[in-house]
């Protein structure tokens, strides 16, 4: 009977799976230990509270409806730290790295987890490049931990500098965006330092692994050119931290960024370009930009950060492959091409339902928070603020990156549920999700049959 359970659930357990059910328990062990009272700063968190907080973390997302540095202690504040650190990684991989340092052997099913999650095309050299990943992880959140602690070191004692530098840089390159300060970075908005090493460390998580790698290769000359996947990845994180900044410049001069020096106004639009994308850090308060700022941030949120990278949204590849669908057709071509390459229509097909599913699942989720509004039977007039608070803050939670007008620790409990669930679906992607329980039996093909369409 056991080696029949077994064997159903081998079958049953599929990579997909596995990678779903891997985030979903970490987040469950998560709630627990956060739950405990050794985790509490004041008060023991609810479990709602701590769901929140794990998934979150986990999630990388940087939504919060508690404070970090006040309502947990340090033993909670060093689990939420585990919890975005592994949650980034991945948890197959962060467990792949562990089998591989005890000697231990990797299965297929977790090779083919984590090849799907870091590398575009299988690679060889597998457990090398495991390990690679982690070097690179450590790498650099240990020098942007030692800059960040030069700066800290100046308004901390060093034992306090040390672990706000360590906290704040693994949050930053995993796009996680929680900080041990109330107002996030608000305090650091005119220091030059703290914003140019947290948006490098948000920038390198969010290009992804295979990326990183790549450009370590490409510098050594073991490579003679990027992959197309680089490419894109490259150039439209450039332009998207370049248009966001100055965009972010033009809606605000006469508004948050009012009376401010060039410079600084420079510094400010830049951080906000950068973090909007990926991660959850703010040094502008989110509720006073204008509404032509906040559309912006939700649309650099919506595209997000790169594949095979913690950071969430459609990816910037996704953006970049439906821009160019749309300039192909107009321009009358049938194939998409790019830097030389046609890009494959199986491809092109998943990349517009990506974005569909993206939007559909954005539509319930606001939808469900108005419902659910404990303001709905105030005036129109009244509650009407609430509508684009929710819109951003699904937006932020579908994106995992963490930004909020400030209405999330005002969430009633189903209301957080539904971000909840809205954070861990951005996480591992709607696709996946439906992939993953879906019965992938070969479906019958028809006579064609053409319908009008736009």
């Amino acid at each position: 009977m056991n080696g029949r359970w077994i064997g159903y659930l081998s079958r049953r357990l599929t990579p997909t799976r596995i990678f779903i059910l891997g985030f979903a328990g970490f987040i469950l062990l998560g709630t627990a230990v956060l739950c405990l009272p050794a985790s509490a700063g004041v008060r023991p968190l609810s479990f709602v509270d701590a769901l929140f907080t794990a998934t979150s973390g986990v999630c990388v997302t940087g939504l919060t409806v508690i404070d970090i540095g006040r309502d947990l202690s340090g033993f909670g504040q060093a689990l939420t730290l585990v919890l975005f650190q592994v949650g980034g990684l991945g948890i197959i991989t962060f467990s792949v790295m562990l089998l591989s340092i005890l000697g231990r052997g990797i299965s297929f099913k977790d090779r083919e987890i984590v090849q799907s999650t870091f590398f575009h095309v299988p690679r060889r050299d597998f457990l090398k490049l495991i390990r690679t990943i982690l070097s690179i992880t450590m790498l650099i959140e240990g020098i942007g931990a030692l800059l960040l602690f030069v700066r800290f070191s100046r308004d901390f004692p060093p034992g306090q500098a040390l672990y706000q530098a360590v906290f704040h840089s693994v949050s930053a390159f995993n796009n996680c965006g929680y900080s041990l300060f109330s107002s996030s970075l608000t305090a650091y908005r005119h220091d030059g330092w703290i914003n140019a090493v947290v948006m490098a460390l948000i920038v390198l998580g969010g290009i992804g692994f295979v990326v990183q790698i790549e450009l370590i290769a490409r510098w050594r000359r073991r490579i003679r050119a990027l992959s197309l996947h680089s490419k894109i990845v490259l150039r439209m994180t450039l332009f998207l931290i370049v248009a966001g900044a100055a965009l972010f410049l033009l809606f605000e001069t006469g508004h948050a960024l009012k009376g401010g020096p060039l410079p600084s106004s420079l510094l400010t639009a830049a951080f906000q370009s950068v973090t909007a994308r990926t991660c959850g850090f703010n040094t502008v308060d989110i509720g006073l930009l204008t509404n032509s700022t906040l559309l912006l941030l939700m649309l650099l949120m919506f595209i997000g950060a790169a594949p095979g990278s913690s950071g969430g949204g459609i990816k910037v590849t996704s953006f970049s492959l439906v821009m160019l669908l749309i300039w192909s057709r107009i321009k009358g071509q049938e194939g998409v091409n790019v830097f030389q390459r046609t890009i494959p229509r199986e491809v092109l097909t998943r990349t517009v339902a990506i974005i569909i599913a993206a939007v559909l699942v954005i539509f319930i989720a606001v939808s469900l928070l108005l419902l659910t509004d404990p303001h709905s039977g105030e005036a129109a007039g009244q509650n009407r603020q609430y509508f684009i608070m929710y819109l951003f803050e699904t937006v932020s939670a579908f994106g995992t990156v963490g930004l909020s007008m400030g209405i999330t620790p005002e969430l009633g409990a189903i209301q957080k549920v539904v971000v909840t669930v809205l954070m861990f679906i951005g996480r591992v992607g709607p696709i996946t999700l439906a992939y993953a329980w879906a019965d992938r039996a070969r479906g019958l093909t028809y006579a064609e049959e053409s319908v009008m369409v736009g």
